[in-house]
């Protein structure tokens, strides 16, 4: 423990907890005025068909399509992989997980996390002179040097994982249902083998857990108050600041404040989706009453819904897969298809970020390190590549180009993990591999390699169901370069400086503020 210690000393303790550096930033060239703040907020398992502004007849999401007629609506908007840690390293690195090394999901007992030799966006932009802060969903790993606080905030605040990876005394909604943590030292239980049930899931705030097992149904609260908190102390530090917000919502397990009187008529997904949308309302509400003409704000998703979880998942939209579900599975979170990383994506900046403006560029989330880098006027970390590209000039109204290129790579429910087998390629789509993950009614679609690739029009068949006829002469077009560019960028990942996560586990590593009592129980706050 002694270099927790030391890690504290030297960051050094200010208000209310927030960990700064003692650094001296007076003399740099750029002044708070010419860089912006920038808070990313992220939501989890939500689906492109959820937002109203994207056309859903719904009046869930009031507060985000006030943000979208004030802003930028993205329609071709994607999350970098279809599942949970993958998303997030590549958001926090700009970089695919065969070059950052993370292709799967860390555990509860996972000794590592997003390689260290990796550089996060927080590490940049704290470099530049930013205030750094996190409140919410980590996952990329919590032992060690991989927890957050080691990998450039200054602040954080939230879970370390996925918050159905632990047992809480209010479980909120599930499918099927999980049983709050054990009171007493009782024979173990035998639940659904995807329930937790014996180690609570943990709060941090910096680097002390303050709250084990977390109060889900007051979660939401408490983001929407340590976030506000944050934005008005870096506002008043005279430095530009960088805000991540990774939400609970919309993965399992829903936890809705005050809880549903009768929830299975109630549908439980609407009433988080209210309450998901009222906390982003919040964040840009302080946003504008403290730092309005001078922050950027983006709101986006980490990947599809998870459709085997049935009412409590969200929609796909018109991004259906229909080719998949034909042969069995669901075609959104952990596949390849439209619904799997297409998400919901909006940008709000008063006076810069055009008004009430739709935008179909083809862009990820890959893009948002080197965008938010470029728009604070720092550098790129030298030595490697990079997947994402400076969308700035699509953001401020300047341009419709985005990628030319996408590629989306396997994430669980087909073919090794991280490897490049689908490929976007302007309004075509190839898949040299498909398969369904869980659906609701609890099929799985099998792996199927197909050699030449399945080929999609996204423009007249965004449902994904039926290819084109491999005689024709769109499909024979199309497939040479299909082929070339996949070719290139599997080169360049092999001429790259590339990183390895460790993937190993051990139990020392599940985070316990009291082991000496049953399932890691203690309250600090």
């Amino acid at each position: 423990m002694g270099w927790l210690l030391l890690k504290v000393f030297l960051l050094g303790m200010t208000f209310s907890g927030f960990l700064y550096p003692f650094v001296d930033y007076s003399t740099s060239g750029n002044t708070k005025a010419q860089r912006p703040n920038i808070v990313i907020v992220l939501a989890d398992d939500m689906g492109w068909g959820d937002l109203g502004a994207n056309g859903a007849e719904t009046t869930d999401t009031v507060s985000l399509d006030k943000m979208a007629s004030e802003g930028m609506r993205f329609t071709d908007f994607h999350a970098a992989a279809s599942t949970c840690s993958p998303s997030r390293a590549s958001l926090l690195t700009g970089r695919l997980g065969l070059r950052n090394g993370v292709t799967h999901n860390f555990a509860v007992t996972s000794v590592g996390g997003l390689p260290l030799n990796e550089t996060t966006l927080a590490e940049v932009l704290h470099q530049a002179g930013y205030v750094t802060g996190m409140i919410g969903k980590w996952h990329l790993g919590h032992h060690g040097s991989y927890h957050p606080s080691f990998r450039g905030f200054d602040y954080y605040f939230g879970i370390p994982y996925s918050h159905d990876m632990g047992c809480t005394d209010t479980p909120g909604y599930n499918h099927p249902p999980c049983p709050a943590c054990p009171q007493g030292d009782g024979p173990l239980r035998n639940p659904e083998k995807d329930c937790y049930t014996d180690v609570a899931l943990p709060l941090y705030e910096n680097l002390n857990i303050v709250e084990q097992p977390v109060n889900l149904s007051g979660l939401a609260g408490r983001y929407a108050a340590k976030a506000s908190e944050f934005i008005e102390q870096a506002s008043s530090s005279g430095r530009p600041f960088l805000l991540y917000v990774a939400l609970a919502h919309m993965h399992v397990p829903l936890s809705v404040t005050p809880p549903l009187a009768n929830p299975w008529s109630q549908r439980p997904y609407r009433a988080g989706l209210r309450e998901m949308d009222s906390l982003v309302g919040q964040i840009k509400d302080k946003i504008d009453r403290t730092a309005k003409e001078n922050t950027f704000l983006w709101f986006t998703g980490d990947n599809g819904p998870w459709a085997q979880k049935c009412e409590l998942a969200g929609s796909v939209g018109p991004f259906v897969g229909s080719w998949q579900t034909h042969q069995g599975g669901s075609s959104a979170k952990q596949t390849t298809w439209e619904g799997g990383h297409r998400v919901p994506a909006l940008a709000y900046w008063p006076g810069r970020v055009p008004t009430n403006v739709t935008s179909s560029a083809l862009l990820s989330v890959l893009d948002i390190f080197p965008t938010v880098v470029a728009l604070a006027g720092a550098s790129l970390p030298p030595g490697r590549r990079f997947d994402g590209l400076d969308a700035s000039e699509v953001l401020l109204g300047r341009s419709q180009a985005g990628h030319r290129v996408l590629f989306h790579p396997n994430s669980g429910a087909a073919g090794e993990r991280g490897l490049l087998q689908t490929v976007r390629l302007g309004r075509h789509k190839a898949f040299y591999i498909t398969g369904g993950a869980k659906a609701c009614d609890g099929r799985v679609g099998p792996a199927q390699h197909h050699a030449p690739p399945l080929i999609f029009n996204l423009e007249e068949d965004a449902a994904e169901g039926v290819p084109l006829p491999r005689e024709s002469a769109e499909y024979q077009a199309v497939l040479p370069e299909i082929g070339k560019v996949l070719a290139d960028i599997l080169q360049d990942i092999t001429n790259d400086n590339t990183s390895r996560a460790d993937y190993a586990q051990d139990a020392s590593a599940i985070p316990c503020c009291d082991p000496h009592h049953v399932a890691c129980r203690c309250q600090t706050l």
